[in-house]
């Protein structure tokens, strides 16, 4: 039987492949000069909540913290939350940590509603350094 990952550890493993990306994405860019345009910005001019993310990755991962939270603050969080989720599902994998318990229907919401405060609070804050508020 396959066991099933919760939505931290899904993340946490988000966050591992954000961060191998962003430690070869500055060799890519540079050898092809190619780079990740915001699909939302380049339609429309308006950042997304999003923006500035695979720069703060980068930044983090080659060990500039100030800069990193300077392009995007939500990167620390996904980072914490790597940190977090990493050590716990190899401890499951050995069998030291019982498996995820599912979350309640409240709970659930809960998580909902602070993902949809954070987004928001992420796009009032890249709104605002794009001088569009």
């Amino acid at each position: 039987m396959r066991r099933q990952y919760s939505v931290p550890e899904r993340l946490g493993g988000l966050g591992v492949a954000v961060a191998a990306a962003a430690t070869v994405w500055p060799a890519v860019t540079a050898g092809a000069g190619l780079g990740v345009p915001c699909p939302l910005r380049w339609a429309t001019g308006i950042p997304c909540p999003f923006c500035g993310l695979t720069t703060a990755a980068v930044e983090l991962t080659h060990g500039r913290p100030l800069a990193s939270l300077g392009a995007n603050p939500a990167v620390l969080g996904l980072a914490i939350l790597t940190a977090v989720t990493v050590p716990l599902v190899l401890l499951r994998w050995l069998g030291l940590v019982s498996p995820p318990v599912p979350w309640s229907a409240s709970t659930r919401r809960r998580i909902e509603l602070a993902a949809l405060a954070a987004a928001a609070a992420s796009w009032a804050l890249q709104l605002h350094r794009f001088g569009l508020v």
